[in-house]
């Protein structure tokens, strides 16, 4: 493998906490009790997909607070242990790095800028940048395309079945970043990492 396209929300990043409490948090201000374990279903698709499939009520003027409610959440953000040297020994190794990411621009700025991981990485694909998220493959398509990058030399590192869709929808292989600890049912990934430095085999 010549090219490596990550997921950043529980795989490079573990962000769940920050995003899902600040969303329950806000719909328990509206009377909608959520449990944890509903909204993390939804876990690493846009946010505006993430609201519709919940079905929750007057979507838009939810969309608009979450991104400022999870600030009160942001101590809960760490990078994954391994990851930063993980990607440094890539680099270092000829491969190509790119995020495919169904972040916002500025949730790209806020998690990823603002701790120095954008330094790694040749190329990035946000949620502007494509009509339609994960599980749709446009994202991953889009990051090969600015990579200069072939199907056959290319993996998708990510978490969720929505990141196993989209890869294997591009015709690329899926990596699951088996280090986060959590593995999603009907998950079959073309290959598990335990630890961030495991990518390195793919060279």
């Amino acid at each position: 493998m010549k090219n490596f396209i990550f997921d950043i929300d529980g795989t490079l990043l573990d962000t769940e906490a920050m995003y899902m409490k600040s969303l329950q948090a806000i719909l328990h201000e509206r009377g909608l009790e959520y449990s944890y374990a509903e909204l993390a279903t939804t876990f690493g698709i846009p946010s505006k997909d993430a609201l519709l499939r919940l079905k929750v009520p007057d979507w838009p003027k939810v969309l608009e607070l979450w991104g400022p409610r999870t600030q009160d959440y942001r101590d809960t953000v760490a990078i994954y242990a391994g990851v930063t040297d993980a990607l440094t020994q890539l680099r270092a190794r000829g491969a190509h790095l790119a995020v495919m990411t169904s972040k916002r621009q500025f949730e790209y700025d806020r998690d990823v800028v603002s701790l120095g991981l954008d330094a790694y990485f040749d190329q990035k694909v946000v949620a502007e940048d494509v009509a339609h998220g994960k599980p749709a493959p446009d994202g991953i398509l889009l990051a090969m395309q600015r990579l200069g990058a072939q199907a056959g030399a290319t993996v998708y590192v990510g978490d969720t079945l929505y990141d196993q869709q989209a890869a294997h929808t591009a015709k690329v292989s899926f990596g699951f970043a088996a280090w986060n600890g959590k593995r999603p049912r009907d998950l079959t990934p073309d290959v598990s990492f335990l630890t961030p430095q495991a990518m390195l085999k793919l060279l």
